[in-house]
């Protein structure tokens, strides 16, 4: 059988035209997709699918790309989606991306020339250590590459590239997904998985070469509001209970050794404050809550309530409001009802002579949603590394193995219907 080969650089040079639009997803936005200029890549997108021969691409209203490559086989095979998102984190601009190949790696520093205070460490980037004769890609320091996920959408353009031009490899129907608005949470929001058509989904948006993860953290939102009362300042003793104080007393009052993003790994969770806003009269603090199951959200949103209560203590004539919602769920709930999604996906990757690593994601993903959605849906390597940031690097060739990872899995199941 054909295997993968990146011929005349055409991955490079996919990837590097795809970071140099930018596609950056604004949370402030409430339209879909919430920047127009996604659906610049959405067209790139769409145009090289149809230069290929697959005569339904398309991009419907909501920036949303879904293309269909035919079964060459006889045999009644699931059909599989692969999908990346084509937004890149609104932390960091996107803009003017500059590209740079890092040709045959030797383990040194790397030091981004427009702004050389931005060096991406070895000694930081432990990754780094295992790319010795590879090639490096990064931005050029004003700016984040975008292979967060951009390698994922290259990776999967260079595998439909590829099935198309080798008709003798046997797969059954490939759905293709390429998302908005990931980065901002709402990558799925409007897929229309009925129009996809498809049964079982990968995610091409991982990190190091071979990892797959079954498992995102579950994830609620919590509203906390403090009602204070606000008197004249100058005329306030006795009187004012201010809830900016308030509040801020409770904050300060939650854990600190534990239970939040600074001091917790691995299946640790935590609580997370990520807005403040308010006057003396009412004050308002949004959190984040993760943890991998149910029951631990349910136990630290009670944490706190309980330290709410126990800082209103002090202040009888305010009050406090807790709104907790569910955001999404981890994805391993849903997976573990269909152990051969992540089988597959562990024997494609050990077929592109890469170890597989089973992990969880500390973050959720478009397959978490897709999961709960009816398709369920882990996440494989795209090699991204220090995403969101102007140190984001990847190696070409863990891209090239992510391709053929996806080839692997389109097979798999062929094989084993």
């Amino acid at each position: 059988m054909a295997m993968y080969q990146n011929i005349n650089k055409s991955l490079e040079r996919r990837f590097i035209k795809y970071t140099q639009i930018d596609t950056q997803s604004d949370p402030g936005s409430d339209t879909c997709p919430s920047t127009e200029k996604q659906k610049n890549l959405g067209l790139e997108l769409v145009k090289e699918l149809l230069a290929l021969g697959i005569t339904d691409a398309e991009m419907d209203e909501n920036g949303y790309v879904y293309a269909t490559i035919p079964s060459p086989t006889d045999k009644k095979v699931p059909v599989i989606c692969f999908c990346s998102h084509m937004d890149t984190s609104p932390d960091c601009s996107g803009e003017n991306v500059k590209p740079i190949i890092h040709q045959n790696y030797q383990g040194q520093d790397l030091i981004l020339p427009d702004d050389e205070s931005i060096i991406i460490k070895a000694s930081e980037h432990q990754d780094l250590l295992h790319q010795i004769g590879n090639d490096i890609i990064t931005a050029s320091g004003t700016t984040l590459l975008g292979a967060d996920n951009k390698a994922g959408v290259t990776e999967i353009m260079e595998a439909v590239n590829f099935l198309i031009h080798h008709k003798e490899i046997k797969h059954g129907t490939v759905k293709i997904l390429f998302t908005p608005d990931e980065e901002i949470g709402r990558g799925v929001d409007k897929a229309n998985l009925k129009k996809l058509g498809a049964d079982f989904a990968y995610t091409v948006d991982g990190e190091t070469l071979g990892s797959i993860e079954d498992e995102t953290f579950s994830a609620d939102g919590a509203t906390l509001i403090i009602n204070g009362v606000s008197s004249h300042p100058g005329f306030a003793k006795g009187k004012m209970e201010s809830a900016i104080k308030i509040i801020a007393e409770i904050i300060a009052a939650l854990p600190k050794d534990t239970l939040t993003p600074e001091t917790t790994s691995g299946k640790e969770g935590f609580i997370h404050p990520v807005m403040i806003k308010g006057q003396v009269e009412q004050a308002e603090a949004q959190f984040i809550i993760r943890d991998f199951t149910d029951e631990k959200l349910t136990e630290h949103a009670e944490v706190l309530r309980k330290t709410a209560e126990g800082i209103l203590k002090n202040y009888s004539n305010s009050s406090f409001n807790l709104e907790v919602k569910a955001q999404y769920r981890n994805m391993k709930q849903v997976l573990d009802l269909h152990p051969q999604v992540l089988a597959y996906g562990i024997e494609a990757i050990e077929r592109a002579g890469v170890t597989a690593k089973k992990q969880s994601i500390r973050g959720g993903t478009d397959g978490s949603r897709l999961s709960y959605m009816g398709l369920p849906c882990p996440n494989i390597f795209a090699g991204e590394h220090a995403f969101h940031s102007k140190q984001e690097w990847v190696s070409v060739q863990d891209m090239e193995k992510a391709v053929q990872t996806i080839i692997n899995i389109a097979c798999i199941w062929e094989e084993r219907a």
